[in-house]
C-alpha cells in the first residue's frame, strides 16, 4: 500500500499525485483524462476509455464434443467479454449450430460473423439496458411458477404441462447467465455499477440470490421430470403435497420480497419470517413422509424424491433471507 499527502493549489483545489507504477501500467500519463468514481468514503481512479468494449479470442480446436463447446461460450459471455472471436483450423457445420444454439440461450448476444476458420459474436446490450433487479424479480416469478406446475403435472398425471415445466428452465439459465454476467463487469468496472444505479454489494447480494433461485427451478424441473415416470398418485398424498408445496415456496417468495424492500426495517422483519417458517416446513415433511410410507415402493421412492426438492426450496429461500439480511445490516 502506498500513501500520498492531499495538497491545496490554487487556495481551493485539493490535489494527489498518482503512484508511478500504476500509471505507467495503465497508459495514464500528462495530458491523460482520468476517471473518479465515489463509492461512500472510497474513491476510484480509472484511465478514461474511449472504446469500453471487450473483446476477447478462444480457439476451440481442442474442445471435445458439444458440452465443452457450449460451456467455452458461456463462461467468455459471463466472464464479460462484449465481443466473442472463436477460431478453429476449419469450422464445422456442428460446431456452427452449437455455437448459434448457445447464443440463443444468452441474453444480448449474437452471431455477427462467419467464416470458415472463425466465428464472432457480440453483446449487443451495453450495461445501462442490463436491470440486474428486473432480472431477479423475473428469475422469481418464473421459478416459483415452474415448482407449482411441476407439484400440479405430477398430482394430475399431467405430462404436457410437465413438459411445459422443463423448457422454460432455459428462461431461468438465460437470466441467471446475465446476472452473473452483470455482476462481474461491476467488480471490474465501477463505470458500469454506477449506470446500472446499484452498489456493488446489492449486486453481489442480488447475484448470490439469483444463484438460489436458479436453483429451485433445477428443483421444478427435476419434479417434472419424475411426474413424466409416474402414473396419478393416490389421492389421500395430493393436498399432502400441494400444501407442502404452497409452504416451501411461501420461503423464497417472503425471502425476495425482504431482499427487494428498500426499508431496512421492513426487510429484517420479513427475513425473520422467512428463516422462522422454515420449522413449518420441516413438520409437514414428517407428514408427508408418513403418509406415503405405505405406498409402493417405487412410488414412495419417487415422492420421496420430490420431498426432498422440496424442503430443499425451503433451504435455498432461507439463503436468500441472509442475503437480505446482510444487505439491510449497517455499514461499517
Amino acid at each position: 500500500m502506498e500513501t500520498r499527502k492531499v495538497q491545496v493549489t490554487g487556495g481551493s483545489t485539493y490535489t494527489v499525485s498518482l503512484p508511478k507504477d500504476w500509471a505507467t501500467e495503465n497508459g495514464v500519463s500528462s495530458g491523460t483524462t482520468v476517471e473518479f468514481h465515489a463509492e461512500g468514503d472510497l474513491l476510484l481512479v480509472t484511465p478514461q476509455r474511449e472504446n469500453e468494449r471487450t473483446e476477447g479470442s478462444l480457439n476451440i480446436s481442442d474442445l471435445d464434443g458439444e458440452q465443452e463447446l457450449r460451456r467455452a461460450v458461456m463462461t467468455m459471455y459471463v466472464s464479460g467479454f462484449d465481443v466473442i472471436n472463436l477460431t478453429t483450423d476449419r469450422m464445422t457445420a456442428e460446431q456452427r449450430r452449437t455455437i448459434r444454439d448457445a447464443t440463443q440461450g444468452l441474453v444480448g448476444l449474437e452471431v455477427i460473423e462467419e467464416m470458415p476458420d472463425k466465428m464472432v459474436l457480440q453483446d449487443l446490450l451495453d450495461s445501462s439496458e442490463l436491470s440486474i433487479g428486473n432480472a431477479i424479480t423475473r428469475m422469481q416469478l418464473v421459478a416459483l411458477t415452474m415448482l407449482e406446475d411441476a407439484v400440479e403435472a405430477l398430482i394430475t398425471d399431467d405430462d404436457e404441462l410437465a413438459q411445459d415445466v422443463i423448457e422454460r428452465d432455459d428462461d431461468v439459465d438465460r437470466l441467471w447467465y446475465m446476472t452473473s454476467r452483470v455482476f462481474r463487469t461491476v467488480l471490474r468496472n465501477p463505470t458500469a455499477a454506477n449506470e446500472i444505479g446499484y452498489t456493488r454489494e446489492t449486486c453481489f447480494d442480488f447475484q448470490s440470490s439469483a444463484r438460489q433461485l436458479e436453483r429451485i427451478a433445477d428443483h421444478a424441473t427435476k419434479i417434472a421430470k419424475l411426474a413424466l415416470e409416474v402414473e396419478e398418485i393416490p389421492e389421500n398424498a395430493t393436498e399432502p403435497l400441494r400444501e407442502l408445496r404452497t409452504e416451501a415456496a411461501r420461503v423464497p417468495d417472503t425471502a425476495m420480497n425482504a431482499l427487494l424492500a428498500d426499508d431496512s426495517e421492513e426487510a429484517v422483519e420479513l427475513a425473520s419470517e422467512a428463516r422462522a417458517h422454515i420449522e413449518v416446513i420441516d413438520e409437514l415433511v414428517r407428514e408427508v413422509d408418513k403418509e406415503i410410507h405405505d405406498f409402493d415402493p417405487q412410488l414412495a421412492q419417487v415422492l420421496g424424491l420430490v420431498i426432498d426438492s422440496l424442503s430443499r426450496t425451503a433451504d435455498y429461500g432461507t439463503n436468500i433471507a441472509e442475503s437480505a439480511l446482510q444487505k439491510a445490516a449497517p455499514r461499517p
